[in-house]
């Protein structure tokens, strides 16, 4: 218990609960606290720069010894909001996408929907900083977190990716999950679990501490319908899915 842990996670809307915990149990002077987007803190728990993370799930194959160390996470059962696909035009008549730069897991699961729940054979295109702006006629784009949620009245059509993945498989989705590539003592991932359910308990004080202005979306619902916490069996089983789902893509 003497070690001084590393923990990446990312500073989204979605994980304020997460941090809020972690910060008001005492628990920041046995960590070190990173914060950064999801591919980051996925690459730097790869590379072994960061013992836990909040990480995309889409990276569990490529950690040669994957624990769960908690029992927290980010999923849906159903509209997530701030994962989506956006376009000025309908489904039917797009023909590129950008793939946001700053998620694994979304990335790949617009790939799965777009083959099997909308059954289309489109375009890649890899998104750089500022491609938002691009997103325009034919081409639409994946955007995840905080920029998602900021967008959601600038185009024509919202695609939730939660809300389709549900729909498609009839399992909820986890996005990102508390993982390391190590064995994580237990005597520690119970006071990492007891942090993280302080903040998802107090929703009420997340708000609090929120800035006035945030991105027009009612974040109580965001928060209490949108996005859920704790990996039920179900979110297991619908994560479980995925990653089978996403081994199948690269075949």
């Amino acid at each position: 218990m003497d070690k001084r842990w590393r923990i990446g996670v990312v500073s989204y809307f979605n994980t304020q609960p997460l941090l809020l915990g972690i910060e008001k149990a005492g628990f920041l002077s046995k960590i070190e606290l990173i914060k950064d987007y999801p591919a980051n803190i996925a690459q730097s728990l790869i590379d072994g720069h960061i013992d836990i993370g909040l990480v995309p799930v889409a990276i569990t194959p490529f950690l040669s010894n994957p624990h769960i160390v908690s029992n927290y996470g980010i999923g849906t059962k159903g509209k997530v909001a701030s994962v989506a696909i956006f376009s000025q035009v309908p489904m039917d008549q797009i023909e590129s996408i950008y793939l946001d730069y700053q998620s694994r897991t979304s990335v790949k699961l617009a790939q799965i929907l777009l083959k099997e729940y909308w059954q289309k054979d489109i375009r890649f295109l890899k998104a750089e900083e500022g491609y938002i702006q691009n997103i325009q006629g034919t081409t639409a784009g994946v955007i995840i977190g905080d920029r998602a949620l900021s967008n959601l009245t600038a185009f024509e059509y919202v695609y939730d990716l939660g809300e389709a993945w549900v729909k498609h498989t009839h399992l909820p989705f986890v996005f990102a999950a508390w993982m390391s590539n190590q064995p994580i003592p237990v005597a520690f991932q119970d006071l990492f679990n007891e942090a993280n359910a302080y903040g998802v308990e107090h929703i009420q004080e997340v708000l609090a501490q929120l800035p006035q202005r945030t991105h027009g979306y009612d974040m109580e619902q965001y928060y209490t319908q949108n996005i859920e916490y704790v990996l039920t069996d179900s979110m297991q089983q619908g994560m479980s899915l995925f990653l089978e789902k996403v081994q199948q893509l690269a075949l």
